[in-house]
Order: structure tokens, then sequence, then C-alpha cells
């Protein structure tokens, strides 16, 4: 057997699938070396070994200064976004909070984090950051993404388009025995809603199929857990993918965490670490345990890079109008109806009972938002004659599954169905004779007054301002959409409802009309300012940015639960919108609705005093009581507010509202909030990247002439041919045009264009360069004033498994003592080495003799490395066992040194 090599510990050695590494141990015939991705065992005879940058020192010859400079560039550009995401290539502004909260999650791996961000905060943009480091680097390769039905096409379009990432959707009719959907597609999105029932065994399918690297639940409140009835179909199915180990890492976004039930939020943080939580355990013992799995920013918190605040408190007003004399008799008839309907439930079995209430409840709800809207329903409701007791059976279960399950959306629509699809269910005995009196009242009420005051705003207080219309019910959405267009002519109003379709729309000559368009497609033409006005319904709303052109919103109507105001002016109030938003509702003082929200409002001011105690702005505090508040609260109050008298009215109201907003909950908000982790700037300000996607420009045309590529520059961009070396990678293309860093352009074709980490080109000139055997090199005192020693924070325990397995650090150094004079930052270290490969020459100079005193280089490069140690807290360092070692040196030349030679492939007049 020949004579083997033997090793040193800390020797550097090259492997052909593993790449570089550090020797731990020579073991005779093996050598234990650690690489990036861990520690392998190797046969020598598979090692190269390389000389490493303290004894590169030595070589008589350095290394070519941009070949030094480029792989420093390489190696930090990569830690950077291992870390922060800030290179990731996505075609939207990157905000602090959505940098720290990428580096928060990444830090260990498998991952399994809660993100409890405020709505409009980005969740979609923090979700691609966390994907394209994973991604990228191959961690996550196979993703599922879960997400309730209107948001899965959101999800799918977003990724693709903000951060080209495409997947595919998950369609029942794809998945079946034969076609192996889970086995052949290895990124999808998901609806929850389709995927929790498990029919024709699309369940087992799935459990089946290999195990995903990382699961990401939108809305994960959804997944509920309650000590009495049980969990929801959805948390079934993510519990059973837990418990047959098929997912690794797992990241849940909810805007509400905590529904009122300890139990519940247990139970959904159970799911992310079932280490640390049970929902059998005491809650509070608990808490400490929330800072290493819930993050919660808020928008008081949410500053831009220069820690400058970018949100606004709405501006809330309202509108006043009163009821026609036909109007005002419509209601109380209807009153009247709902009052005898009630007490004929009250003589009917608990099941018809109850079914009866519901069906007055909704009409209740449909009054308050229009006349058009109970109407509709009431004409449906007596044309309607032939209707299965199964029907209503399974209308009932529809409706009662979708408030288990949270998902108003699909209640609303559900609502607008009842009136008719019940009509077999007696509402009272002579229900025939009194519901045509009503229609006849409501063919009396030609003009809704609501609806002109709405118009008289629009035309005086936001007068030539766009505005964002929501409504509950599509019957009022057709009948605003035919007030304005008679007003302010046709086009100039759009609709997003659940459907895509307006039904009953009266257009300018008079005629009735049915419009369809799709709700993407009246987003898009609304934010740019195609259509002046927009009506949404709640079913439609959810998922939709409408900031871009507009910073008003109105309320056609008050839902039965402030939430849903909360949510529809985060359709606006969100990143992006340069104006304080403007929220008019419009109300009737005279109306029971308008009475129960002056004392909801009252009591909201006192909720917020009392939220007062931990921020000072509130308002996004108050979003996580209404979570803990159950809808059934508010619509018993609404639907009982009409058998009070005024007497008792006050009193019957605080009692049915005790736990709304109560002392424990309040308490409940104040201890997630104290426990959670969450942005702050003044803490974090010194660490975040203050880089983009242009300071990855440098890099790239090194890159490229380092490879003999000439590249021609611009003002539409980078155009160059691949280097021969990077075309083994799938899918590269042999010449690029126009290539850009510039996430703002909005031209057609620049997500094709844009460079960053993730696209192939970037990705391969990284991998190049990072595994260059070259580490020292002499510039000139032009380009370098103070000589500048390069060096890697690894990790030296392996078993944390942290995508963030590095940080880099740059030291200034005294010429003359070898000792430090600065330290710089990765992203800080970068921006230098950027200048420098920039500085005239710098790309012609050729390999030259060492500096004279070695002697000084070498105290240099030690004493560097003890100064890093000695700033890890300063440089964000998290590691278990931190190992700091030299990557490489830039010394400046003094009047020993030969004289550089002049080369070929000087690109910088191209």
């Amino acid at each position: 057997m020949p004579d083997m090599v033997a090793y040193n510990r800390g020797d550097q050695v090259r492997h052909a699938r593993f790449g570089t590494g550090r020797v731990e141990l020579d073991a005779g015939t093996t050598a234990i070396v650690r690489f990036e991705h861990g520690i392998e065992e190797c046969p020598k005879a598979d090692l190269e070994g390389l000389a490493t940058p303290v004894q590169a020192v030595c070589k008589p010859i350095w290394d070519r200064p941009l070949e030094v400079i480029t792989k420093a560039q390489g190696i930090t550009i990569e830690a950077i976004n291992d870390a922060w995401g800030v290179f990731s290539r996505s075609r939207i502004a990157l905000l602090p909070h959505q940098l720290w909260v990428c580096r928060r999650v990444l830090e260990t791996w498998p991952t399994r984090w809660l993100v409890a961000d405020d709505v409009g905060l980005g969740k979609t943009i923090e979700a691609g950051l966390i994907l394209w480091p994973l991604l990228s680097r191959n961690r996550v390769k196979r993703l599922l993404i879960l997400a309730p039905a209107k948001l899965v096409e959101q999800w799918q379009y977003r990724l693709r388009t903000m951060f080209d990432i495409r997947l595919s959707r998950y369609l029942p009719e794809a998945d079946n025995d034969r076609s192996d959907f889970w086995g052949t597609h290895n990124q999808v999105v998901a609806s929850f809603h389709t995927l929790r029932e498990d029919r024709a065994g699309r369940h087992q399918r799935l459990i089946e199929s290999d195990p995903w690297d990382l699961v990401i639940v939108d809305e994960a409140h959804h997944l509920n857990a309650d000590e009495r009835t049980g969990p929801t179909l959805g948390y079934r199915l993510v519990d059973r993918l837990v418990d047959e180990r098929r997912v690794k890492s797992m990241v849940f976004f909810t805007g509400t965490p905590h529904r009122g039930k300890n139990y519940g939020f247990l139970s959904l943080a159970r799911l992310l670490r079932p280490d640390l939580f049970d929902p059998d355990d005491d809650y509070i013992s608990q808490l400490q345990h929330l800072p290493s799995m819930m993050i919660r920013n808020n928008k008081q918190n949410v500053t831009d890079i220069n820690g400058n605040r970018l949100f606004q408190a709405p501006n809330v007003m309202s509108e006043e109008y009163t009821y026609s004399e036909a109007e005002d008799q419509f209601y109380r008839m209807l009153t009247g109806f709902i009052l005898s309907g009630q007490a004929y439930a009250s003589g009917l079995e608990s099941s018809n009972g109850r079914a009866v209430m519901l069906v007055l409840i909704t009409m209740q709800k449909l009054a308050s938002s229009s006349v058009a809207a109970i109407r509709r329903a009431l004409t449906n409701r007596l044309n309607r004659t032939v209707t299965t007791r199964k029907e209503v059976v399974d209308l009932e279960r529809e409706y009662e599954l979708a408030d288990y399950e949270d998902d108003q959306d699909h209640r609303a629509e559900i609502e607008e169905e009842l009136v008719e699809k019940m009509s077999q269910l007696k509402l009272m005995v002579d229900e025939e004779d009194r519901i045509r009196e009503l229609l006849e009242a409501a063919e009396a009420v030609t003009e809704e007054t609501k609806i002109s005051a709405l118009i008289e705003v629009l035309q005086t207080r936001f007068e030539g301002r766009s505005a964002l219309f929501f409504t509950e019910y599509k019957a009022t959405q057709s009948l605003l959409m035919s007030a304005l267009i008679q007003h302010f002519g046709e086009g100039c109003v759009g609709f997003i409802n659940g459907d895509d379709r307006a039904e009953g729309v009266v257009d300018s000559s008079g005629q009735v009309r049915t419009f369809t368009e799709t709700r993407e497609k009246t987003a898009e033409r609304f934010n740019r300012g195609e259509i002046r006005f927009l009506i949404s319904t709640e079913a439609g709303g959810e998922g939709i940015d409408l900031q871009e052109q507009c910073h008003t919103l109105v309320h056609v109507d008050l839902p039965w639960n402030p939430m849903r105001l909360h949510q529809r002016v985060g359709r606006l109030n969100r990143y992006g919108q340069e104006h304080q938003v403007d929220v008019l509702s419009l109300r009737n003082p005279d109306t029971v609705e308008s009475r129960i929200w002056d004392k909801l409002n009252t009591k909201i001011d006192n909720i917020m005093l009392a939220l007062r105690r931990v921020m000072d702005d509130p308002e996004d505090l108050f979003q996580l009581v209404l979570g803990m508040t159950p809808q059934s609260l508010f619509t018993e109050v609404f639907s009982e507010a009409n058998t009070v008298t005024p007497e008792s009215f006050s009193d019957w109201f605080d009692e049915r509202t005790a736990q709304f907003g109560g002392k424990d909950v309040v308490e409940t908000v104040e201890e997630l909030f104290g426990n959670c982790s969450r942005f702050d700037y003044q803490s974090v300000s010194d660490l975040l990247p203050q880089m983009d996607l242009p300071d990855l420009e440098p890099f790239l045309i090194n890159a490229l002439t380092l490879n003999s590529r000439r590249v021609r520059k611009t003002e539409y961009g980078l155009s160059f041919r691949t280097p021969q070396d990077w075309m083994d990678e799938p899918g590269m293309f042999s010449t690029y045009d126009d290539m850009i860093f510039d996430r703002n352009d909005r031209s057609e074709d620049a997500g094709e264009r844009i460079l960053g980490v993730g696209h192939k080109v970037i990705d391969q000139a990284v991998r190049q360069f990072k595994n260059l055997e070259v580490s020292v090199a002499v510039l000139s005192r032009d380009a370098l004033s103070k000589p500048l020693v390069i060096y890697q924070v690894g990790d030296r325990v392996t078993t944390e498994g942290g995508t963030v397995r590095k940080v880099m650090a740059g030291v200034a150094v005294d010429p003359e003592s070898g000792d430090p004079t600065a330290l710089l930052k990765d992203w800080e270290m970068l921006g230098q080495v950027n200048l420098i490969s920039e500085s005239r020459g710098v790309r012609r100079s050729e390999c030259c003799v060492p500096p004279e005193n070695l002697d000084i280089v070498e105290a240099a490069v030690n004493k560097g490395k003890t100064f890093v140690e000695s700033q890890l807290d300063v440089l964000g360092v998290r590691f278990s066992v931190p190992d700091v070692e030299v990557m490489a040196v830039l010394w400046h030349e003094n009047q020993d040194v030969q004289p550089v030679q002049e080369g070929a492939g000087d690109t910088e007049n191209l």
C-alpha cells in the first residue's frame, strides 16, 4: 500500500462530492473532515490537500487579487443571504422586520415557528424570504403550503411573481391511485378546506408519499382544537402528518393565534413544539417557551431601514343618515315580522326552532345591509316552493362547519342562501301573507338613503378620490354599483366577490346586466387607476392588496363582528400605503344596530385604554382581543337587541358582552405580547444588512471577467455569454440580455430579468468562486488604504443544524504592528470589498510576490482572530461553540513588492 498523506487537525482538503473542508482527525486510511454541511469520514485517497490561508501567507507567489476578492464576495453574499434573505430574487422592496423574521426562522433547522404578525405586514414576503435560502441551498426540496381555499391562488401567484417560486396547485381530480400526485409534485400549494376531508383515500396517499422538508400553513388558527368538541379536520390532518413523521419543519402564519381559549392556543403550539407545549398542562408556566416558537410584529414597531415608522393609525369617521318614510315603514314591519318569528320558533321542537332562528337572524343581517339585500332574499323565498329536507340538513351542517372551522368568508356566502333554501321551514303561521306585505313595503322604497348619503360624500368630502367599499352581501354590492354607474358613468367601478359575478346591475342606459371578472383582474385595474371605485364583499376581499392608488375605505354596512372591520382596513393600511387611510362608516342613529355599535365603540375605547399599559399605540393588539372573542357573542347581541327595552338596554349590553375585552382577556393579550419574540429596530439595526440587489453587481462582473466573458452594460442592464463552467446547471441559458439588479422595475419582463440569489447565474457564480483555492493577495495603496483580513465564524456543534451556518467579518489592521483597528460586519465588509474591486487597475492585477515582512502579516492574522472572538456579540453570533477561521488576506503593497503585471480581461470601460 503506498504511503498515505498525514493530515494535521485544521488542514484544508477538497472532496469531489462534499467540496472543501477542514480535517478534524487523521484516522490512518481515512480522515474525519468537517464540511459545510457537517462531518464526514472520507478515504484519504478521495481527498486533495489544499493550503489554508495561514499556510498560503508563506507562499512564494501570492494570488491574483481579483480572484481573492471575488471569492470573498461570493462567500459573504451566501452568508448574508442565508441569515437575512436580503439578496433573494424578489420583486418587492424588503423591510427590516421581514428580514428579521427570516433570520429568526432560519437560525435553527429543523425549524418550528408561529409567525403572528399583524395584517398588512407582508406574510407572503416573509415566507418567500424564508424559502429562497432553503431552496437555493437544496435544504428544502419538498414543500407543502396549506392555505384557505380563497388564498391558494394568491400564494401560487405571489410566490411566482415576487420570488419566481413555482408551486403546483393541488386539484382533487388530479389525485388518484394511478396519478401518484404527491410523488410527482415536490412543491405544492393546497387548500386545507379541500384537503382536510379524507375522500377517495387521499390522506393515505399523502401519508405514504415522501416526507415534506417544510410545511407552511397560512391562517393557522383554522387548525383549532376544542377541549369539549375536539380538533377540527384541518388540525387532525396536520397532526397526523406530524405523528407519522412526514414533516421535518413547519412555519405557521396567523394574525390571531389565540382564539379565546387557552386549550386551543396550546394545542396549536403543541403541533409545532410538542416538546414544549401541552394543552392539558398549566397555561402560565408554558408561556416562558413562547420566545423560541412565536413571533409577533405590530405595525407600530415596523420601520424602514433608517428606523422611520411606516404606518399611521387610520383616520376613522362616520356619516349619519336618516331613513325615508318608506324605509322606516319597511324596517318597522320587518322588526315585527322577526319578533313574531322568534315567538313562533320558541314553541317548536329544538332542531326546527334553531333553524327558524337562524333564518330570522340572517334576514336581520341582510336588512342591516340594504333593503335590496333582504328584498332579493324574500322574493326568492316566496318563489321557491319545493325543497327537500336533506337540502336543509346539509345546509345547516355546512353553516355550522363554517363556524366551527372559523371560515367566516364561506359563512357569509351561505347566509345569502339560507332564507331561500330553508323555505320548507315555516317562520310563522301566516308567513306567506306577511312576506307579501313586506315585499310590498320594500317596493315602496324607490331610493335608499344610505346610498344617497354615500354618493353625496363622494361628490363632496371625497371628491376626485378613488375609494374601496366593503359590504357583506352581493345584492347590496349590485345596488351600489348601479348607483355609482348612474352618477359617475360606465367603467367607473369594479367588484370583487366570491363567485366573480355581479348580477342585477343597472347600467347607464337602464338595462339590467350581469358583470363577470376575476378578482385578480379587478384588483389590477383598480391598483393601476383604471377604475375609480371598487366594491368588495367579505368573501372576496381576503388576500388582495389594494393600497397602490387608494387610501379611502367606506363601510357600506357594518358586519356583526368588529374583527371584520379590522380586516377590511388591512386591505389598504399595509406596506406601500403612502397616505393616512381614511375610514368612513355610514350609520343611522335611530337603528338598533347603531345603538349597539355606539356601545361597542365605547367598550373598545376602554379596552384600548387598558392595553396602553403594554404599548403606547395598542391598535394592533386589539386584533388579538378580537380574535379571542367568539363570533357567536356578537351574533347573539345583535339578534337579541330588538327584544330589549330602551330602559334596560345598557345593563343588558354590559351583561351580554362581559367576556368581550374582560380583564382575563386583556391579561392574556399582555402575556402573549410580553413573551413572544418581536422585531425591535434599536436592538437589531446595527446587524441589519443595509444592502440590496445592486450590491451583487460587482461580484457578477468580477466572476464573468475571471471566466473571460465580456460584460456589456447599458441603461437596460447587463448582457453577457454564460461561462462554460456554469452550463452544467439544467435550465441555464447560453446568453443573457439586459439583466438587472432592480426590484422596482415594473416592465413586463422584469421578473425574468431580475438577478439575485436563487437565479441560476448568481448561484453558479457563488458555487464556483467560494471553492476557489485562493486566499492571499497584494493590492496597490490606492485600492487598499489599510490591510484587510477576512474571517468566517462557524459553529463547531453539528447537531444544531441551522441554516445560518456561518457569519463573515472583516478586520482592518495596522500595517506596521498588525494590530486590529476596526471590525467590519458582514455587510460592511462586502461593501468595502466591492469598492476595492472597482478601484483602478484591480481587475488587471496579476499574481505577485508577497510583502517583505511576513511576520507582521502572520501576527495580523492571529491578532485579528482573537479580536473577532472578542466581538461575537457585536456580530450577532448565536452559535453554541463558535469557531473563527481566516478566509482571506488582502495586504497593500510596499516598495519592495514587484510591480503588478498588466493582464487582459479589463471590463471597466465596457
